[in-house]
């Protein structure tokens, strides 16, 4: 009896300590991390209460509410004026679904059409506070041209998309002569150099 009772103790002990292996194995994972319960918080808070910057390739459309629109003629380049746009919100917003400003003149139907080969190689983002350029050829032929097309413009309508209602651009200084039926316009750009070289 005393052999049986000392196996029962043994038999009992190696139980104890599989049991124990067994559930250290549950709370560990295969690398020895613990696991344990996961609550999933997303996205993850910001201690002071802001949205988190997005991750890159995640930025919003930028929409007509985040940004502030400026125009006015380019100094010593006739036929051209230039289109700015700040971006005043604490997100940034890119340009990828419509990468150039949608400008309508007077009661044109139809938006400018873009210099397709101003388009820049990848599309436009706009951090907070940063800016990005469209030029604006006014009209063909600088000085020449035909007179009875020409406009004078004091505002315009820019949209960001195709079925979008315009935002009216005022523009600075006196008018600008547009010739609705050539006129065009650049692709958003990064810098005002680079829009400076349409």
């Amino acid at each position: 009896m005393p052999f049986t009772a000392a196996l029962s103790r043994v038999v009992v002990a190696g139980l104890l300590v599989a049991a124990a292996l067994a559930l250290a194995t549950a709370c560990r994972g295969y690398d020895g991390r613990a696991d344990g319960p996961v609550t999933a918080v997303s996205p993850p808070p910001s201690g002071d209460g802001r949205n988190l910057p997005p991750a890159p390739g995640s930025q919003a459309a930028c929409a007509p509410d985040m940004l502030r629109f400026h125009a006015g003629p380019m100094p010593r380049r006739d036929g051209r004026m230039l289109l700015t746009v700040t971006n005043i919100s604490n997100r940034t917003c890119d340009f990828a679904g419509m990468p150039y400003p949608l400008l309508r003149f007077g009661d044109g139907r139809r938006p400018l059409p873009a210099i397709g080969a101003s388009r820049p190689l990848t599309p436009v983002f706009l951090k907070p506070d940063a800016t990005a350029y469209a030029t604006v050829v006014t009209r063909a032929g600088g000085r020449g041209g035909t007179g009875h097309r020409h406009h004078r413009i004091s505002q315009f309508g820019v949209a960001l998309a195709a079925r979008a209602a315009p935002t009216q651009v005022g523009l600075d200084g006196a008018p600008v002569r547009v010739d609705t039926r050539t006129a065009t316009v650049t692709y958003w750009q990064p810098s005002l150099a680079a829009a400076g070289k349409w």
